[in-house]
């Protein structure tokens, strides 16, 4: 399997699109109307190709992976390790597996390239590329090999996945920063925006370090433009897995849930290798990280949902999947008027 030979295509049809809105506007004479709903219910009937979407078989992929940009210190986070917190995760001491387990997702951790061991579990995948990235700063974070290794994986692992909706979502130290590069190095836009600011002053002088050595590692592989090179050079490998997954799952028309920067990165460069990919994407978020905010915009989009959470990547995909699934509900399950005695005013 190859970038070359994943035919997905844009999702736009005019046709269909204004007979899905055709169908909703009868609903809505009965119902009433349902706003954002009913858009959202729009993009799941082109992207499903028909006016009767289902959704079935949610799963969640997180994917675990250590970033040598860590090496140059880091703001502290949640966790003192990548392996503790998918431990943990595994265990369901953190929500997004609880919330995934309420909500009837399907969720998986693969070991896309951490550096600690994790006791295996029925849940973790062993994926593992290398036991983390290089340090950017200091030369290319993966081989173009390596990080093409890493895309045909992703790539079996879409291929093999049932249901046709997958939330993608990273866990690993440096994942941000290596993510923040990446969109960067795309797109032209500031560095600086896609960093997560200091919240104390005496966080203000490891985060001034930290972008110091960030634009060092911009300035090092600043003639890099192809989308997989500038992956190699600056990204890692759960972004380099999700990239091949995302061609995948677009190839099958499957709906994506996109959580987190790095996430959105790794969709920046599979939209690099094929445009319509987007059209098979929905945003949700885990924390308030501003750079979200930038990233988002170069997609021209919004989180569906902004509820001020401060968690890891891929909690908030169980939360909008209810949501999704009303949408897709709008069109299949709800009746219209056809057919129904006008209402009257005595019986409301």
């Amino acid at each position: 399997m190859s970038l070359n030979t994943l035919p997905s295509t844009p999702t736009a049809t005019p046709l269909l699109a204004q007979a899905l809105h055709h169908k909703l506007n009868r609903r809505a004479e009965t119902s009433g109307s349902l706003g954002e709903l009913e858009a959202l219910a729009v993009r799941i009937g082109l992207i499903q190709n028909t006016l009767n979407p289902r959704l079935r078989d949610p799963q969640l992929m997180l994917f675990a992976a250590d970033h040598g940009l860590a090496e140059d210190g880091l703001s502290p986070g949640l966790w003192a390790s990548t392996s503790e917190c998918v431990h943990r995760l595994l265990q369901g001491q953190l929500v997004a597996s609880v919330f995934a387990q309420v909500q009837g997702i399907q969720w998986w951790v693969a070991d896309a390239g951490m550096v600690e061991p994790v006791a295996p579990h029925a849940r973790l995948l062993a994926r593992k590329q290398a036991h983390g990235t290089h340090n950017a700063r200091l030369g290319n974070a993966m081989q173009t090999e390596q990080a093409q290794a890493a895309i045909r994986a992703g790539m079996e692992m879409g291929d093999a996945l049932h249901g046709n909706v997958v939330a993608c979502a990273c866990i690993g130290l440096g994942a941000n920063e290596s993510a923040a590069l990446v969109l960067s190095q795309l797109t032209g836009a500031d560095l600086q925006g896609f960093l997560r600011p200091a919240n104390r002053s005496t966080e203000a002088a490891t985060g001034a370090q930290l972008l110091t050595h960030l634009k060092q590692a911009l300035e090092r592989h600043r003639a890099v433009s192809e989308p997989v090179d500038v992956l190699a050079a600056l990204g890692g490998f759960d972004m380099a897995m999700m990239v091949g997954m995302m061609l995948v799952l677009a190839s099958k028309r499957s709906l994506m849930i996109v959580d987190g920067l790095p996430a959105i990165a790794a969709l920046m460069v599979a939209a690099r290798v094929n445009p319509a990919v987007t059209d098979f994407c929905v945003f949700s978020r885990s924390n308030t990280h501003p750079g979200l905010d930038r990233a988002l915009a170069l997609f021209k989009s919004t989180a569906m949902l902004e509820l001020g959470m401060e968690s890891i990547d891929g909690t908030s995909t169980s939360l909008v999947w209810p949501m999704l699934l009303s949408a897709a509900a709008l069109l299949t399950e709800v009746a219209d008027n056809e057919g129904l005695a006008p209402l009257l005013p005595s019986t409301l």
